[in-house]
């Protein structure tokens, strides 16, 4: 049987099945693969035993997951970062960095050792984050951008790591670099210009020749050929960067960044997006194959102790920071708690330390261990600041404090969205006067700079209604964004002002449902009639009489209306509905094409 085969299909079984239940339970899919990874490895079913390898391979996922990052970022961006990638992110390498050295020293080993292991316990794991961020919706909080941001820093700070490591060596000691590249043997400064020269012809040749060859490729309209393009981009590069002993991550994501602004970013994001994830679930599978837990055995104690450390740590020298740069409390919490673990180029690191004969071969494994649990460890740590944390502080947070209402118009409308304001600008020329609600403080403010009057408050309050003239209004317009609160309004204001016609929003089918049965008096779907008429406008330019097409689309809008209101009936089951549906369907191409005919 061909092992390579065998080994592919459990860790697409183990994955298949492990990770569904881990986000069911949701831990997220990290741990699941982690899990995974336990399960198969030689510490749990012993399915495939050298872990070593299967790392070694799995970490082409995070070569490609850096690829992905920087064709995700433009230098607008970039330069928008540049405080919290080089200020932070510089402090945290340099300060954690610091701080395991000095409890290295203090353990009583040499310098030369707590520095080496305190430089490689100062990265995180810019694979593991940048998942939890993502399932967790934290991406693009305050939080989720500084974190990003010192992750893309750690990830380049990986280069004078290695350039500063074979200067730890201890003097006398075999040296068999783990690190080896065609250019070891050359003088310093040329190395220098030797690595400069190649990552200056990835920025160039990434910039000015790649889009012709996209371009050529792309003519043959042969899907897998852009494919197989895509991905020896980003084998070529690892492999031009392994040679000349750069970091592939960095190479790769140089070259992220500087076709970051091609035509073809998109299509090269969707080519490699299924092989990032592939990989990179195969990256923590090896992760959790790799802990030993014969030592967990022989020594849990004290790996229990180096995990606490390792994190609490980094934990504190985070916090502290992200006080320094003023982030809140509650974001600081969790940018500390995110990148409080080990991260995957330390296990790079320890191997290279080790055969420069810095770090002895047991402490290596010991200290993998240690980052491969605090890996395992984060997403149960930003599960409990999801689930105990934001919630606390949230809870905590001050009573907003709404406008004073004190005017009385015929008109009430809640919420001034892009939807509120077309009513709103088209009431105030007919000069007709309306009170606007609207929550969003940052909404009110532009309001206010472009001359419209609103007022900030919930229309979801009663005493707000009340102070904004619901018992003397006549309409109440419901325009808020959330589907829910509109329903809570309509429902609120239909009890305790029934005098109100209301007018409401519908953001679907079943929004107007939901809003039919709250008793509103009028609702329109908000996209129903600009889909219709752009509908009828392609008819048109398809060579059809416009007065035919204008007539079919009115039609077509007064039996859909018509429709919807008779499966309010049937809505809540949906086997009935279905049927109705159906029906409906074929009534109507049956009356389109009555008038068809009847036209001719």
């Amino acid at each position: 049987m061909d092992d390579s085969l065998f080994n592919i299909f459990i860790f697409l079984v183990a994955a298949c099945v492990v990770v569904p239940l881990a986000s069911r339970f949701k831990l997220g899919s990290v741990l699941g693969y982690l899990a995974a990874g336990v399960i198969i490895g030689p510490y749990g079913f012993a399915l495939i035993g050298d872990a070593d390898k299967i790392m070694h391979f799995a970490e082409f996922g995070v070569v490609m997951m850096l690829f992905m990052i920087g064709l995700e970022l433009e230098p607008a961006l970039l330069w928008r970062l540049r405080k919290s990638i080089v200020g932070l992110g510089g402090l945290q390498v340099v300060l954690t960095s610091a701080a395991f050295t000095a409890i290295g020293c203090a353990l009583g080993y040499s310098w030369q050792t707590s520095l080496a292991v305190g430089m490689a316990l100062s990265l995180s794991s810019t694979a593991l984050v940048l998942q939890v961020l993502k399932e967790t919706n934290l991406m693009n909080t305050a939080m989720g951008e500084t974190a990003f941001a010192v992750l893309l820093f750690q990830d380049i700070a990986v280069i004078p790591i290695l350039v500063i490591m074979p200067l730890l060596a201890i003097e006398g000691e075999a040296i068999t670099s783990a690190h080896s590249s065609l250019i070891n043997d050359f003088p310093g400064w040329l190395q220098a210009v030797i690595v400069a020269s190649v990552i200056a012809t990835v920025i160039v040749a990434g910039r000015y020749l790649s889009r012709h060859l996209f371009r050529e490729i792309a003519k043959t309209r042969l899907r897998e050929v852009f494919t197989a393009l895509s991905l020896a981009l980003v084998v070529g590069i690892t492999l031009l960067m392994q040679m000349v002993g750069v970091s592939p991550a960095l190479g790769t994501f140089v070259a992220g960044v500087v076709l970051a602004n091609s035509e073809y970013r998109h299509t090269l994001e969707t080519d490699i997006e299924p092989f990032k994830g592939l990989l990179l679930g195969l990256f923590f599978i090896s992760v959790g194959m790799g802990m030993d837990f014969g030592l967990f055995a022989d020594s849990p104690l004290q790996v229990g102790l180096a995990v606490c450390l390792l994190m609490l740590s980094k934990s504190l020298v985070l916090f502290a920071l992200g006080k320094l740069f003023k982030l809140n409390n509650l974001n600081n919490l969790g940018f500390a708690f995110a990148l409080a673990q080990g991260g995957e180029f330390a296990f790079v690191l320890f191997q290279f330390a080790a055969g420069l004969a810095i770090l002895p071969e047991a402490q290596s494994k010991f200290l993998t261990l240690t980052v491969a649990t605090s890996i395992a460890a984060t997403p149960l740590l930003m599960l409990i600041y999801n689930r105990f944390i934001v919630p606390k502080f949230m809870s905590v947070l001050p009573e907003h404090n709404y406008d004073n209402i004190n005017e009385a118009n015929p008109i009430i409308i809640a919420g001034f969205g892009r939807f509120g304001q077309v009513i709103g600008r088209f009431l105030t020329a007919q000069g007709i006067k309306a009170t606007v609600l609207e929550k969003d403080p940052d909404q009110i403010e532009l309001l206010r700079k472009f001359g419209f009057k609103g007022h900030f408050g919930d229309a979801s309050r009663l005493d707000l209604l009340h102070s904004a003239g619901a018992s003397t209004a006549k309409l109440l317009i419901v325009a808020v964004d959330d589907p829910q609160t509109s329903v809570s309004i309509v429902k609120l204001a239909k009890a305790e002002f029934p005098h109100l016609t209301i007018f409401a929003r519908a953001h679907n089918r079943r929004h107007a449902y939901e809003l039919y049965k709250a008793g509103v008096d009028f609702y329109k779907r908000e996209i129903f009639d600009s889909s219709l008429a752009m509908a009828e406008h392609i008819m048109v330019t398809l060579g059809n009489n416009p007065a035919e097409i204008h007539a079919k689309a009115e039609r077509f809008k007064q039996y859909d209306e018509t429709a919807l209101k008779h499966s309010f009936a049937f809505f809540d089951n949906e086997p009935e509905l279905v049927n109705f549906a159906r029906t409906q369907k074929a009534e109507l191409e049956r009356i389109l094409k009555t008038d068809a005919l009847d036209s001719q």
